[in-house]
């Protein structure tokens, strides 16, 4: 940068202005380039092509203050040199959790898809904002095809949507907006002259709903939540004598929200029941499919949603099951007459212009919370474009083919015990160590296996094999939560994730 000022000042035209050189740009665009080459470099040696390399470990595990000192975190005032920057790349790449590690089965998210991700190398490098035609013209219409394709498969004939930051934001956007319709008023007047709003999930529903009702103004108190049978599965009887008990108190019930692919146990709600009860009292019907939603896609498995058609909204993640990447969240909505907009609209005049050369229906951005928004959709178009309807089919069963292998061999070794028989990919099981097997079972017996799974887990990490979830849950003590998702994965992944865990408990 210096040697760039001295060079400009030399020139017969130089201007300065408060000590400032205007003259030409200060970047160094040739070094910026061979930066950019460079690091493009390191992320196809270190990430993408050792993606599906079982022998590279899921974690270079360091305590948080070693991480600190390893990574030199602290920012000064002069920049470090090229060098010094590529090898911060290449430690952030070594240090961080391999998500597209065949081995990682962590979250509901995992494994890398090649089309997906250079469709986020196009967007980060362009670094458009999707709310008007005239500052993202193919974004706007790339949303507009997949919102209407991912419609089709809920069984609307027609309807609206958005892309977001995450299901839990879609499931805010889902609530706001059945309270508009509700009480439309509520946009200009506020919360001031509204009744006591209650809404309804059942105990299994992902706890954004609890966060959405506290961000929102309705408290947390309102959320009435609805007991689930032995599966996870909100009861319909129960949610019925809910919505009867809210409106003997005075209430104002307005909105349920069912779930298709319950966190924990990947349950699915009884959405046509749950959609009778929503018609006879007239409230608003979400799915939070951000899960189980792309189900739909396979016509063996699009079953685990009957009745979804019926829902006035619903979310779903593309980057969970089809690995459109982080982030692609989109909220469908039924309403077609731009209930969205209505509820969202600013009308903001620096923006969304009325008298524009083009039509400016296709300035969308007046439906969104945000102002400043990623073009989510582009990765899951460019993958959708790339392997068609089939190649997204083909994952969804294999992930849950390969699930249910899991779980035969679960019922095959000693030691393993599954909580349920899942429906979907989530498979919940308990590994009992030998020292356990013969302990009668009790109290004792519980509080000693709810010490089982952390200890795996920690050893399982700091060797890097492979990262597998845990939790309790509705008073059962410890368990592992295996997820499949990734078409990296194998059936001799599978066998390794069981031998591994009883390597690494064979002294417990």
């Amino acid at each position: 940068v210096d040697v760039c000022k001295q060079e400009m000042l030399q020139k017969k035209n130089a201007v300065l202005v408060d000590g400032v050189i205007l003259n030409g740009p200060i970047m160094n665009s040739k070094a910026g380039e061979k930066f950019v080459e460079e690091a493009c470099k390191i992320i196809m040696e270190e990430v993408v092509q050792k993606a599906d390399d079982v022998k590279e470990k899921v974690c270079e595990w360091q305590a948080p203050e070693k991480l600190k000192q390893i990574l030199d975190l602290e920012m000064r005032d002069t920049g470090e040199c090229h060098q010094k920057i590529l090898q911060l790349c290449h430690d952030v790449i070594k240090y961080s959790v391999k998500t597209n590690h065949p081995r990682f089965f962590n979250q509901l998210y995992a494994g890398i898809d090649y089309y997906s991700l250079v469709a986020r190398f196009i967007t980060e490098a362009l670094n458009p904002s999707v709310y008007t035609y005239e500052v993202s013209p193919v974004f706007l219409l790339v949303e507009e095809a997949v919102i209407k394709k991912m419609i089709e498969f809920i069984g609307w004939e027609e309807g609206d949507g958005i892309f977001n930051p995450g299901g839990s934001i879609s499931n805010m956007y889902a609530m706001n907006l059945a309270r508009y319709k509700f009480c439309p008023e509520i946009k200009e007047k506020g919360l001031s002259g509204l009744p006591r709003l209650v809404l309804f999930a059942s105990e299994e529903c992902h706890y954004s709903m609890k966060k959405a009702a506290s961000f929102l103004g309705i408290g947390t108190e309102n959320v009435y939540f609805i007991k689930t049978d032995e599966r996870g599965k909100m009861i319909p009887e129960e949610l019925e004598k809910q919505v009867q008990r809210a409106r003997k108190e005075g209430s104002a019930p307005f909105l349920v929200c069912a779930t298709a692919g319950t966190t924990v146990l990947g349950a699915f709600d009884p959405l046509d029941k749950i959609a009778d009860i929503c018609e006879k009292y007239g409230l608003w019907l979400h799915v939070d499919a951000s899960w189980g939603g792309s189900a739909l896609i396979s016509r063996k498995h699009c079953r685990l949603l009957h009745g979804i058609h019926r829902a006035d909204s619903v979310a779903w993640n593309p980057h969970k099951m089809l690995l459109a990447g982080i982030q692609c969240c989109a909220l469908l909505v039924k309403d077609n007459s731009g209930l969205l907009k209505k509820c969202y609209s600013a009308e903001a005049a620096y923006l969304f212009q009325q008298d524009k050369f083009y039509d400016v229906s296709y300035d969308t951005g007046d439906k969104s919370i945000q102002c400043s928004r990623r073009p989510d959709a582009f990765k899951f178009w460019l993958m959708w474009k790339a392997l068609g309807t089939t190649g997204l089919e083909e994952r969804v069963n294999r992930a849950l083919a390969l699930a249910r292998y899991l779980v035969e061999e679960i019922k095959k070794r000693e030691g393993f015990q599954l909580l349920l028989e899942p429906e979907y990919a989530n498979i919940c099981f308990w590994y009992i160590p030998p020292s356990l097997r013969k302990m009668e079972d009790g109290p004792e017996f519980w509080q000693k296996l709810h010490q089982v799974a952390p200890i795996i887990k920690e050893r399982m990490m700091k060797k890097g094999s492979m990262m597998l979830g845990y939790q309790p849950h509705r008073g059962k003590v410890n368990f592992f939560r295996q997820v499949v998702i990734s078409p990296q994965v194998s059936r001799e992944d599978m066998d390794f994730l069981l031998d591994e865990i009883e390597l690494l408990a064979k002294d417990l």
